[in-house]
This record gives structure tokens, C-alpha cells and sequence, in this order.
């Protein structure tokens, strides 16, 4: 961790050392244009600004020159330095020189402002752990801590490893990580995340990630993973930059010949330099990118953000997309006069108190929540797809389905009404009588609605949803959050079919899911976005976005962010060759000299990288007119008993 901070503050130094000399630079080009220090320097002070920034310049494009045969900008910013120097226009090659350092400046900005989130988290992850063992508390290094160590956590601290809380309750600060903008209760069985900050109660946490495998590693692999990749638009804007610098000493060397006016020679080659447009599109992918990732959107390639703002088509998995994956307890029918709803609730969760199923779970937690009297089974077996026999108070209490509780054709027909409401239903029978019936529902996300709306507002009408749920809870569902083409009862594979015939029809496919049964079919889109990558490894290795928390509302923020990246490199590329190709006219009429066609060339440079540093702060307009409110809506959790 430590080489980490260093490596980013070595960057930092060479960034102020940087800033140092072009300032001086800049002072003796101001000197030079003001006629200051003629008397007393025997030479133009313009020289020092040409050897301070244009030094860099020349080394860097002779290495590509002769290592690589690198035909890029710096070799035509070289060009015309040596060439307006040759000529006696000493301002104009100096000018040339601090522009195009305040330029790189101004890049380097854009980048390391994208990456602060990193670096925030770099920083506020503790180099310390407080370990608890039998002869007491313990402070340790960070790099000694070891999987199963039990960590003392106290409120104001930052959370110094993954781990599950296993004793104590709190409100955890994970904005840095997830994105959220308030902190999340949790308690014991709950997760917590290296370097979100504990806010309220003490806790102790059980070290379940260490070292490398924490969520900090995979976010600082996410960044490289974003840094070393480039967007196809990036390639061509490389290949354009190559194909310019011979194009522009070739256009210099025909104005030459047919003017014989060197001056004009040197002008077209200072303003032809492809400086903004090698500029366009990589300072508004790492601005877009950085801001996704203070949103908690990580996005592992420039390449990836470009495609997310060409889909035509979402595809979203169910369970723990739309839906929290949490089932509980929804109505409680009591179908004998002798048991209220209570005692049927009572007489079912001691049945599946030992259960570790999630259907029966749920049982469990309702009766607790309810503070019902929960008794102790003298007998427990699971039948594997049915249900729980278990002997309560000397009586045999059965919870299951059809398949192992037989029920009257009055009492089947009330069964599948609530199936058809997107319910599944307990069967709860007491010495071969059935007493009554549970439902057990997987809870629709808040925002599911309100987002699949927003998608169709940003006209992406083609959405799918695509489960191995059965086809009346999904048709349910899919009503209930606006969501026309349902492909229910598909296995992984089923789900890699659709997503084929999709890409077939050529939709531009983005499959959203959470990056475990999903993976197959997040591989093959164009662009697959994971959620909750933090409980997730297949996420991060599998999809080219992940959302860090369960927020499916961040889906339209990341579209919507694609689109305007995409906007904003456009406007970078169109807008400085127009300037270019003016200057350039300007340049062969001989309206303009080296001097006045540095400034035209170099303000394309400085405009471009402004115009991407507004995407740092970018935020997404919400339409106010058509809020939907946050429905409570619940739907079977498919499992089999």
C-alpha cells in the first residue's frame, strides 16, 4: 500500500516540477514580447522558454523516431520549434513550446482529477488493525493481518480489511466504494469494506479478505485496467495524428515552392500540429471515467464507456438485479378455525428453525420479527424439493409444497391465486390437516420502475427480462416495472441464446445481471454492467462495468454519461480542425505569421482539454415531470423445496 501513495506522490512532484519550469518559462516569454532585459541579454530571452519546455518536446519525438519510427504530434511540434527558430522567430517557437507544456499540464489535471476517488481511498485506508485474541487487543500492521482475525472497529475509524461484522451494529460511511450517498445500517452477518469509515456503534469484524483480494485491490486493478486500455476512438485519432505530420510538411513544402515565402512554410506547420485532436478523446474518456467512478461505476476500458453509449437494447437478469434476492414472509392465511395466524406462523418457523433454506429463513425471521413464541423441535428432517417435517409439542408439523402436502381442489385454486400474483406459497399441515398457508416474496428494488422509465424516456425501448423463474412471475413482474419481452424458465445457457439471437438482429446488447449465473451471457454482449461487483469476483473478471453497490438506478447515469463523453469528443475533434484548417488558409494567404498561428493552433489544445474537464463534474438531469413513485411491490423468489 505504501508503494502505492509513493508511486502517486512521485507523479504528483513531477507534475509540480513540471508547473515550476513552464511558469518560468512563461516569464521569459512575457520578457521577450515586452522588449524587457534587450540591453542587458546579448540574446532574444524567448531562447530560454525555447530550451525550458521545447527540450522535453524534442527528446520525447527523436526516441519515437528512432525507436519506433513514432510519427505522432511531438514530431511536428518539433518541426516547426527547430524550424521558427531557424528563421529567427524566436517568440513563435517559444510560444509554441509553453503551450503545448501548459497543455500537458492541463492533461495531466484532467487525468489525476479522474483517479481522485482512488487516491481517497489510498488515503483513508488504515496502515494499522486492532486485533482481538483471548489475551487481549492487539495493534498491528495492515500486512500482517490474517484471514479469520477478529478486528476491533471503533466508531470514527476506517475499516481496515473485507470482512463480515460479528458482533455490534453501526452506520457505515461506503460513499467511496459504492457511490451511496448515505450510510447504510448494518449489523452482525452484515459485510464491510476496507476503507469505508465506521460511523456510530463499536463492532468486531471477522477478516474474511485480505492483501491483494480486498475490495481496494480490485478497485485500483479496475483503474489500471481503465488506464491501460483505449477507446477505438482513440486509435483512429492516433492514426489521424500519424497520417497528418507528413500531410502538413508536404502542404508546407507546396506553399513554399509556389511562394518562396519561408515564413509562410513555418506558419502551416505550427498551426497543422495535431495537438488537440490527440487531445480529444483521451481527456474525455479518463474525465468520464473518473467521474463514473466517483458515482461508484467502475469502468475498466474507454473502449467500454464509448459502446455504453450506443446500446439499443438492455437485457436485465431478475433476482438481485430488478429484485433485492431477499424472500420474506407476505401473508399468513390461517385455513382451520382451531389456529389463528399467529399460531400457524408460530407452528411453521419451529419447524424451519434448524432450516437453512431461504424460503424457510424467511419463515424464521417473520415469526422473530413479531416476537411469537418459537418452540423447539423434537424432531427436524428436509426433504430435499419439498419442504421440513419436524415433530413440535408431540405434534408432526409439515411446511412444504403440492409435491409433498396433498391439498383439496378449493384449496389448490387458492394456492395458485397467489401464484399468479407472483407469490409463492408454504403449505403449513399439522397431523395430516392443513391449517393454513405462508406466502414468501422477493421484494422489487425501489428504483426498478422508476429506471426502466428513464430508459424508455432516453429511447431505449428494447428491454428485456430474461430469469429462470417460472412464466407467471415473470410476466408478473415484468408488468409491474413497464417491461414488454419476457423470456422466462432459462437456464445460463437459455440466457447466452437470447442474447445470440439479439446480437443477430444487430441490437447493440447490454446484459445487466450479477456477474455469477450471468456470467456467460455477460461475456458475449456488447456491453455486460455487474452489479454489486463487491461480492462478486466473476464480476470483475467477467464485465466491462460494475456497479459497486445493488443501485440499478446508476444504469441511466452511465448511459447518459456515455452519451455526453461521446458528445464532448466530437465536439474536441470537429472543433480544432475547423480552427486548424482556418489558420492554415490564414497561414498560405500570408495573413498570419509563426507568432499569431502558435496562438490559434495552441488555443484548440487548451479549449479541448477544458471542454473535457467539465465532465469531471458532469451530473445527470433527472426529467421532474414524470417521477414514479417507489412501489412496494413483491413477487415469488423461485426455489425449489
Amino acid at each position: 500500500m505504501e508503494k502505492i501513495i509513493n508511486f502517486k506522490r512521485f507523479k504528483n512532484d513531477d507534475e509540480y516540477r513540471a508547473i515550476i519550469l513552464t511558469v518560468i518559462s512563461g516569464i521569459f516569454l512575457l520578457i521577450s514580447w515586452f522588449g524587457l532585459l534587450k540591453d542587458v541579454l546579448p540574446f532574444d530571452p524567448a531562447i530560454i522558454s525555447i530550451v525550458i519546455s521545447g527540450t522535453p518536446i524534442l527528446l520525447e519525438a527523436a526516441e519515437g523516431l528512432i525507436t519506433r519510427f513514432d510519427l505522432k504530434a511531438n514530431v511536428l511540434v518539433s518541426i516547426a520549434l527547430i524550424a521558427s527558430a531557424a528563421i529567427g522567430e524566436y517568440f513563435a517557437a517559444a510560444e509554441i513550446a509553453v503551450i503545448m507544456m501548459i497543455g500537458e499540464i492541463l492533461e495531466d489535471r484532467t487525468v489525476r482529477k479522474s483517479q481522485e476517488s482512488v487516491k481517497k481511498l489510498i488515503q483513508m485506508t488504515p496502515q494499522t488493525a486492532r486485533i482481538k485474541s483471548p489475551a487481549g487487543e492487539k495493534e498491528i500492521s495492515i500486512e500482517q493481518v490474517k484471514i479469520g482475525d477478529i478486528i476491533l472497529v471503533r466508531p470514527g475509524e476506517s475499516i481496515p480489511v473485507d470482512g463480515i461484522i460479528i458482533k455490534g451494529h453501526t452506520s457505515i460511511n461506503q460513499s467511496i466504494i459504492t457511490g451511496e450517498s448515505m450510510p447504510v445500517d448494518k449489523t452482525v452477518g452484515d459485510e464491510a469494506f476496507v476503507g469505508t469509515l465506521n460511523h456510530l456503534g463499536a463492532i468486531e469484524i471477522k477478516a474474511a479478505k485480505v492483501g491483494g483480494d480486498t475490495s481496494l485491490a480490485k478497485l485500483i486493478r479496475l483503474v489500471k485496467e481503465s488506464e491501460d486500455k483505449k477507446a477505438p476512438v482513440v486509435r483512429i485519432t492516433d492514426r489521424v495524428a500519424t497520417v497528418i505530420v507528413p500531410l502538413a510538411v508536404l502542404a508546407s513544402i507546396v506553399t513554399y515552392l509556389l511562394t518562396r515565402d519561408i515564413t509562410r512554410l513555418v506558419t502551416i506547420l505550427v498551426v497543422f500540429c495535431p495537438c488537440a485532436l490527440v487531445l480529444a478523446t483521451p481527456t474525455a474518456i479518463m474525465a468520464g471515467i473518473g467521474n463514473a467512478s466517483r458515482k461508484g461505476i467502475l469502468i475498466k476500458s474507454g473502449e467500454a464507456l464509448e459502446n455504453a453509449g450506443r446500446i439499443d437494447t438492455i437485457a436485465f437478469d431478475k433476482t438481485g438485479t430488478v429484485t433485492s434476492g431477499n424472500p420474506e414472509v407476505i401473508d399468513i392465511i390461517s385455513l382451520n378455525n382451531r389456529y389463528d395466524k399467529d399460531t400457524v406462523l408460530s407452528l411453521a418457523s419451529a419447524a424451519e428453525k434448524f432450516s437453512e433454506h431461504p424460503l424457510g429463513k424467511a419463515v424464521y425471521l417473520k415469526a422473530k420479527e413479531m416476537s411469537l413464541n418459537i418452540a423447539e423441535p423434537q424432531k427436524f428432517k428436509i426433504i430435499l424439493g419439498k419442504g421440513v417435517t419436524a415433530l413440535i409439542n408431540g405434534k408432526n408439523v409439515m411446511v412444504g409444497n403440492q409435491k409433498m402436502i396433498e391439498t383439496t381442489e378449493e384449496q389448490s385454486q387458492f394456492i395458485k391465486s397467489y401464484e399468479n400474483h407472483g407469490k409463492t406459497v408454504l403449505i403449513v399441515e399439522v397431523e395430516d390437516s392443513v391449517i393454513g398457508l405462508i406466502t414468501v416474496a422477493d421484494k422489487i428494488k425501489n428504483k426498478s420502475m422508476e429506471t426502466i422509465q428513464q430508459l424508455k424516456e432516453m429511447g431505449i425501448n428494447k428491454i428485456l427480462l430474461i430469469t429462470g423463474d417460472n412464466k407467471n412471475v415473470a410476466h408478473s413482474i415484468a408488468k409491474q416495472i413497464g417491461i414488454n419481452d419476457i423470456y422466462a424458465e432459462q437456464l445460463p445457457e437459455g440466457k447466452v441464446h437470447v442474447i445470440e439471437d439479439q446480437l443477430k438482429n444487430n441490437n447493440k446488447v447490454c446484459m445487466v445481471g450479477d456477474g455469477i449465473n450471468d456470467a456467460p451471457a455477460l461475456a458475449i454482449s456488447n456491453v455486460s454492467v455487474a452489479m454489486g461487483a463487491l461480492g462478486a469476483d466473476v464480476a470483475i473478471e467477467t464485465a466491462d462495468i460494475s456497479l459497486m453497490s445493488d443501485d440499478i438506478s446508476k444504469i441511466p447515469e452511465l448511459i447518459d454519461l456515455s452519451k455526453k463523453v461521446m458528445g464532448t469528443i466530437n465536439v474536441n475533434i470537429a472543433a480544432p480542425i475547423l480552427i486548424n484548417f482556418a489558420a492554415i488558409m490564414l497561414a498560405a494567404f500570408g495573413i498570419i505569421g509563426p507568432v499569431a498561428g502558435a496562438l490559434i493552433h495552441n488555443l484548440g489544445s487548451v479549449l479541448v482539454v477544458a471542454n473535457s474537464s467539465r465532465l469531471i463534474k458532469y451530473r445527470m438531469n433527472h426529467s421532474p415531470q414524470k417521477k414514479i413513485k417507489n412501489l412496494n411491490i413483491h413477487y415469488p423468489l423461485k426455489t425449489e423445496r
